[in-house]
């Protein structure tokens, strides 16, 4: 796991050695398994990592807002992309660090590495000031979507709203579970890991290579519906004090930049004023969607301690208990030397003790799935009320939570392409409040 093999890395200074040779299987042809897992590297070496994380964030602000720059930001897309993903191997990872956080404020004895702390913090702290900088350019998942995209197709309106969920949904699962100590879903789950690693599980290299083939046409899927990192970037962005502007001057409303977005986040100007009746609805309907959120919640943790035990069996450690339970009551014969016979072997050697784990995991994983389900509940009210709130804006620009400073929408600008002396000031269009010249 991505964030979790970070904190074994920092335990020492260099790899650990064999004391004892592998056994030779020269004999019967056996193949040692590759490991999934990058070694682990010198505290030092993490320590850059948060260097050169600062500095790329540094330099992804200057190129946003100063230069505005995409040609910049593509060459720190590459780069990016080499060093944090395929030479780091997706670790230390943002995207995985706020399950390490989770983990440490629910279980004191644990102490999250600073390294952690930075790759979680850094990228927060930037978009509470300056939008998603950090989805720019700087991190490795979304940098090679970016690059891979192709030809971009516009996702409708309520699929993109409907897919819009599953980050925050994702974000819970991932906390949810990391915080009862249940385990770290966001990053046994991620799919463009193994793609910087070489290797890792078929089904996860497969949903990755596929992710892939997606964006050449879908502009960044992963960023877009299921980055629960993502999500809390896009929550911090909405508050941020600087956001990104397409035109440097005045919108002339030409449209062009809203087709120039692969990823959906431009919107246009408020039709203008609305009518009482049509505000009175608005109110009630909003209304009514608040008080219905606190019944969604409910409803959702309730829906999810139901399901806890159930879920709970797929933890090894329940599973072999259940199996021992079910043996004591109907004993079956599993043969000699089967994986089932050895493990109900090794749980007859402590069953007390296996039964205590099994009783303690179980209770976590209730636990989880009931904080999980509570907060889908609360994602999907919050959503439902989001959809009843309408934010006035009298030129196009991008939503705050869900553009990725990539500045492909610049040079779309006619204002940007005079600024930059690609453009006549006389032939690019004028903001409809003033007069266009008519030629005698």
């Amino acid at each position: 796991m991505v964030s979790t093999l970070c904190l074994f890395a920092l335990g020492g200074e260099s790899p650990a050695e064999q004391r004892f040779p592998p056994p030779d299987f020269t004999e019967t042809g056996h193949q040692l398994p590759v490991t999934t897992t990058p070694p682990p590297r010198a505290l030092w070496v993490h320590y850059l990592d948060v260097a050169v994380l600062a500095g790329a964030l540094a330099l992804a602000l200057w190129l946003i807002y100063k230069k505005r720059s995409r040609r910049g930001l593509f060459w720190l897309s590459i780069f990016s992309v080499a060093w944090f993903g395929f030479w780091k191997k997706g670790c230390v990872c943002a995207i995985g660090a706020p399950q390490n956080v989770a983990y440490a404020l629910f279980h004191p004895e644990y102490a999250v590495p600073l390294t952690v702390v930075a790759f979680f913090a850094l990228p927060l702290i930037v978009a509470l000031f300056a939008g998603r900088a950090f989805c720019a350019a700087v991190c490795p998942h979304g940098a090679l979507q970016d690059l891979v995209l192709v030809k971009p197709v516009k996702v409708p309106a309520w699929l993109e709203h409907a897919l819009g969920v599953l980050p925050f949904v994702f974000l819970g699962f991932g906390l949810s579970f990391a915080a009862t100590g249940s385990g770290f879903p966001v990053c046994r789950y991620d799919p463009i890991v193994p793609i910087f690693r070489l290797n890792g599980p078929s089904l996860m290299v497969a949903l990755g290579v596929l992710t892939l083939l997606l964006g050449l046409w879908v502009g960044r899927p992963y960023c877009r519906f299921a980055c629960p990192y993502g999500a809390l970037l896009r929550l911090a962005a909405l508050v941020s004090r600087w956001r990104v502007r397409v035109t440097p001057d005045s919108c002339t409303q030409c449209r062009l930049c809203e087709n120039a977005c692969p990823f959906g986040a431009m919107r246009e100007p408020s039709p203008g004023v609305a009518s009482p009746p049509f505000v009175r609805g608005d109110r009630r309907r909003l209304a009514a969607l608040l008080g219905l959120l606190p019944v969604l919640v409910a409803a959702g943790a309730l829906i999810g301690h139901r399901l806890g035990p159930a879920v709970a069996k797929l933890d090894p450690t329940v599973a072999l208990a259940e199996r021992f339970l079910q043996q004591q009551q109907s004993p079956v014969d599993h043969g000699l030397m089967t994986p089932e016979a050895l493990s109900l072997q090794r749980a007859e050697r402590d069953p007390k003790g296996l039964l205590q784990a099994a009783a303690e995991m179980r209770g976590r994983f209730v636990l989880a799935c009931a904080l999980f389900g509570g907060w889908v509940g609360l994602v999907l009210g919050v959503k439902l009320v989001s959809l009843s709130v309408h934010v006035r804006r009298a030129d196009f620009e991008p939503d705050r939570g869900a553009c990725f400073a990539c500045a492909r929408c610049f040079r779309s600008c006619p204002q940007e392409l005079v600024r930059l002396g690609l453009m006549p000031a006389a032939e690019a269009p004028r903001p409809a409040s003033e007069p266009q010249a008519v030629n005698a």
